[in-house]
Parts: structure tokens; C-alpha cells; sequence
């Protein structure tokens, strides 16, 4: 007995445990690093217990030439075809707890990405690069 088997042409558009694929016979959707960086970065920022994002020599580098942050800056990603690995470098602000500061980023930063992105992300590691102070800051102003 044969059977034919025929070819689904339809994009196949749905989350799953693998990722999204955008997939075709007619092409291949690929996202890039610098999106899911940014994305991520967004999430991070908005939470108000972060004070900033980057390293302190990059922070030093956005008050010289204003205008150089971008919403990628203290985040590193590695895309694959459906998979993401993101690592943040982050400046806390005082008061906080640091171990639940970080679980509250990563939990936000996975469902944010995956959710925009349809990728699975395997990990999100933190590093808090610094805290900041309020009269730190006014100590470190570039005239």
C-alpha cells in the first residue's frame, strides 16, 4: 500500500519547547543578537532596583561621548536557531537583595525574550558590577 505524503508550505509560527521556528519552503526568519540584547537590556532596565547597565570603564565611555548607551550595553548574547544565552553586568542600587534582585531579572528577561522572540533561553548569568550610591554619583559627574 503507498502513501503520498504531502508538504505543509504554511509558516510554522508556534512556541514550543524547542523555540520558534519561522520556517518555509520558501525561506528561513533569523533573529539577531543585537535584538534579543536589546530586548533583554529593556527588561533589565525597568526594573527600578537596577541602576544601570555595564562596565564601569563603559559607563565612563557613555558620560564622555553622550549619546553612546545603547539599550544593549552590559549585555553579552549568544543566538542560536532557537536557542539564547545572555549575560548581564549590572550596577545595583542600595538596600537591595542581590541573590533576589538577580532571580527577579532573569525570570523577567527570559519571559520577556521568549516571549518576543520565541527563542529558549538556556541561562542568564548576572554580574553586579557595582552599587550605587547617591553620593558616589555626584562625586563621579563628568564637568
Amino acid at each position: 500500500m503507498a502513501t503520498t505524503e504531502t508538504k505543509d508550505t504554511r509558516a510554522t509560527a508556534l512556541p514550543s519547547a524547542e523555540g520558534l521556528t519561522l520556517e518555509t519552503d520558501k525561506g528561513i526568519t533569523t533573529i539577531s543578537d543585537d535584538v534579543v540584547a536589546k530586548i533583554a537590556g529593556h527588561e533589565c532596565r525597568e526594573n527600578a532596583a537596577v541602576a544601570n547597565l555595564g562596565t564601569q570603564f563603559r559607563r565612563l565611555v557613555g558620560r564622555v561621548k553622550p549619546g553612546q548607551e545603547s539599550l544593549a550595553q552590559g549585555v553579552n548574547v549568544e543566538v542560536g536557531r532557537k536557542e539564547a544565552a545572555i549575560d548581564l553586568v549590572i550596577v545595583v542600587r542600595p538596600g537591595v537583595s542581590i541573590p533576589g534582585l538577580a532571580q527577579e531579572i532573569r525570570e523577567s528577561v527570559i519571559a520577556s525574550v521568549e516571549s518576543a522572540t520565541g527563542l529558549v533561553v538556556v541561562e542568564v548569568n548576572i554580574e553586579v558590577d557595582d552599587i550605587a550610591f547617591e553620593d558616589e554619583a555626584a562625586e563621579s559627574r563628568v564637568a
